[in-house]
Parts: structure tokens; C-alpha cells; sequence
């Protein structure tokens, strides 16, 4: 079987909602067999996460309250492709400098993914964050609340073996970090 046997061809897209960060659809498409279904998909802008680490080998995580899981989680550094004109490269430099104490001299890309391609098109890029310094002058937005926390590699293997980190970009990361 090709990849073409299993491509949907979109027929209709109908707006359902249209917020600050995601746009709701209902998708009609018909199915490789001919007949049709119903997507709903949510539309996002996209988004950032940093992998920082220190040079005494800790990563720079955040804890935050996330208001969707009603629950505070500790995560790497992230944020939305929101500004005009702003590449992923730029937004992780901003976001690691509005989340934490630190900025860094340079961004490498790690890894593209999405983040639940069975509903919504949201890409997020993964940067590792390169050169830290402890020197922001940014601020976290308004509306966010997060503390600053430094794990070293044995506190984040016990970390996930606790399962105390249960968000999925973090998750990738500190993976990535581990088996580097």
C-alpha cells in the first residue's frame, strides 16, 4: 500500500470558532474508499520548546499551573508562533528569555513534531538552546506564572520514573537529553 491509498481529499471546511490561539473546523473529507466523513480539527499557529542546560548539566525547566489539566507541571521552556513576522528560531530565544533567568547564544533545531496530529495541526519546533547565560531582562506576559527549576540528569531519570513530568514536549526533550 502507497501513501496515496490512505490520503483524505478535503471536500469542505466549515469554521466553528475563531480564538486568541485556535481556530475549531469541521472538516469534510472523502476517504481513500470513496465515501466521506467528518474531521474536527483545531487549527494553532504553532510553537516553540527549549532544551536548556546549564554548564554545571541541569536543564532549565519551568513549573506552571496549566488551567486545560487543572494542574501545576513542570516543563521546558515554550511558546506560541504568535508574532508577526517572528521566526521559530527568534521565538525561542524570546521565550527562554521571558521563562527564565537565562538567554543563550545560539538556538540549534532538534526536532519538528506535532504535537496531537489526530485533532490538531499545531508544529512545534524543538531548539536546544546553546552558550546560557543567567542575564534576562525579560518577563514572563501577564497572564503567566512560572518558577524556574534546575534538575541535573540523575534528578530528571527519577523525575520521569516518578512520572512528576507529564508534559509530552518536555517529555521528547529530556529524552533527547538523556540519549545524547
Amino acid at each position: 500500500m502507497s501513501d496515496i491509498d490512505l490520503v483524505e481529499t478535503l471536500k469542505e471546511s466549515r469554521p466553528i470558532f475563531s480564538g486568541a490561539v485556535v481556530k475549531l473546523m469541521v472538516d469534510t473529507v472523502e476517504l481513500p474508499n470513496g465515501k466521506q466523513a467528518t474531521r474536527e480539527v483545531v487549527r494553532h499557529c504553532g510553537a516553540v520548546c527549549v532544551l536548556a542546560v546549564t554548564a554545571q548539566e541541569q536543564v532549565v525547566l519551568v513549573r506552571q499551573f496549566r488551567h486545560p489539566v487543572g494542574d501545576v507541571l513542570l516543563e521546558i521552556p515554550a511558546g506560541k508562533l504568535d508574532m508577526a513576522g517572528e521566526s521559530p528560531e527568534q521565538c525561542a530565544f524570546r521565550e527562554l528569555a521571558e521563562e527564565t533567568p537565562y538567554t543563550a547564544q545560539s538556538m540549534v533545531l532538534i526536532q519538528k513534531f506535532y504535537t496531537a496530529p489526530g485533532f490538531c495541526d499545531e508544529l512545534m519546533y524543538l531548539y536546544e538552546a546553546r552558550g546560557l547565560t543567567e542575564n534576562s531582562l525579560l518577563k514572563a506576559d501577564e497572564d503567566e506564572f512560572v518558577q524556574t527549576v534546575l534538575l541535573s540528569r540523575q534528578q530528571v531519570k527519577q523525575a520521569i520514573k516518578d512520572r512528576n513530568i507529564q508534559d509530552a514536549k518536555t517529555l521528547i526533550a529530556l529524552q533527547s537529553w538523556l540519549l545524547g
